[in-house]
């Protein structure tokens, strides 16, 4: 590769940052159980432990994005706890994401639910994991829902959409100035007749009601088969409204599969829609990239290095897109030598210059052998295990 070409590809990886998920190293599972891995995080520490070590051997995964309910079992008095796990690890808390799914109260919705007090406290929910974030200085607060019905008939929608205006209007008036609201959406499931965020315009939508600090969050697994991200992705950034990523991969639905694992051309193509906007308008664009998957039978550290690691190539690839020369392509409708530039940037292999990066940061050539031959996992296996071993589930 000449030398212009890994200059850009090391201008690239000197911006490009990916948020963990502390979920991502617990053990999690599907409707019908758990497997559980003897290795798991079993606490908030424990996460913040695994999530240093794979910014230790990556370089790019400087903040962990934090489930309230799951990270914060004390509310806001958990946060005096995180900031020692953060100063501990290496790693800084990321985007705060309330739980407004998991609880009884929550069985007919959270701001959807037609009974008031179930929607009040959903808001005092939300409230406490803005002053969270406020207190860990964490920009970005996620909102995803599971709200919606199974059956026709059983919900007003119209008016459902009316109670969630409403409530995130009131949650975006509880930020801070430098605080952001990131709406999640997502096609079905839990709620399969209807969801109430159900698609990037209604998410959209109740973010321009919210206030001018709401944006869209997308997740690469919330999609219809065959639709197209990197649409969505153009249209949201054409509005000013595209707030960050929930990256994952899927083959039939909201599998949550490693990034890059099913397709890793789309993923190729979001970053190549980014950049190439970046290029027309000469800025950069303000999106928050964060992982979010579930490893239920890779090992959870490997499995989010392999995500790292795929994420860095992918968006190295996407740099040696020439914008100048696609954009020339696309005003003449020359379709092959536009779809080239595309493909013959992805057929690049970008893996030795990013090795050269990483050697330029002092950083592991190989992160996934630099992690392997470190012990962590075989200490903290021994550490774990008899504490993961008494947290089986079962389906009924």
């Amino acid at each position: 590769m000449n030398a212009s070409r890994s200059d850009q590809i090391f201008a690239a990886l000197e911006t490009f940052r990916i948020e963990l998920p502390s979920w991502g190293f617990a053990n999690t599972g599907t409707r019908f159980g758990k497997f559980i891995q003897a290795a798991a995080a079993t606490s908030t520490e424990e996460k913040f432990s695994d999530a240093g070590q794979v910014h230790l051997v990556t370089g790019v995964c400087p903040t962990v994005a934090l489930h309230v309910l799951w990270d914060c079992p004390d509310g806001v008095q958990s946060t005096d706890d995180i900031k020692c796990f953060a100063s501990r690890y290496g790693v800084a808390p990321g985007s705060i994401n309330p739980n407004l799914f998991q609880d009884q109260e929550y069985k007919y919705g959270s701001f959807g639910n037609p009974d008031e007090a179930v929607r009040k406290r959903a808001m005092r929910h939300t409230i406490d994991s803005i002053e969270i974030a406020r207190r860990l200085n964490s920009r970005d607060i996620s909102f995803w829902f599971a709200d919606g019905s199974n059956y026709p008939g059983t919900a007003n929608i119209r008016q459902r959409k009316h109670w969630f205006t409403d409530a995130l209007k009131e949650a975006h008036e509880q930020l801070s100035p430098d605080q952001r609201m990131l709406v999640e959406y997502k096609p079905f499931e839990p709620a399969f007749y209807h969801t109430d965020i159900a698609d990037w315009g209604m998410a959209l939508l109740l973010s321009r009601a919210a206030g001018p600090q709401a944006k869209v969050l997308v997740d690469t697994g919330h999609h219809y088969a065959s639709q197209n991200i990197e649409q969505i992705v153009a249209w949201l950034l054409s509005e000013d409204m595209l707030g960050g990523f929930h990256f994952n991969d899927r083959r039939y639905a909201d599998d949550d599969l490693t990034m890059g694992s099913i397709d890793p051309y789309q993923v190729f193509r979001i970053f190549n829609e980014i950049r190439f906007f970046e290029w027309e308008n000469g800025t950069q664009a303000d999106i928050a990239y964060m992982v979010d998957q579930s490893h239920n039978l890779k090992g959870k550290i490997e499995a989010m290095i392999q995500t790292v690691t795929m994420a860095q190539q992918l968006f190295a690839k996407a740099a040696l897109v020439d914008a100048k020369k696609l954009a020339a392509s696309q005003k003449k409708c020359e379709l092959v030598q536009a779809e080239s530039v595309l493909q013959d940037a992805f057929a690049t292999d970008v893996r030795p210059t990013i090795q050269e990066w990483r050697d330029s940061k002092g950083l592991p050539r190989d992160p996934m052998e630099a992690f392997r031959e470190s012990g962590y996992l075989e200490r903290i296996t021994k550490e774990r295990a008899a504490k993961n071993a008494h947290n089986v589930s079962s389906y009924a």
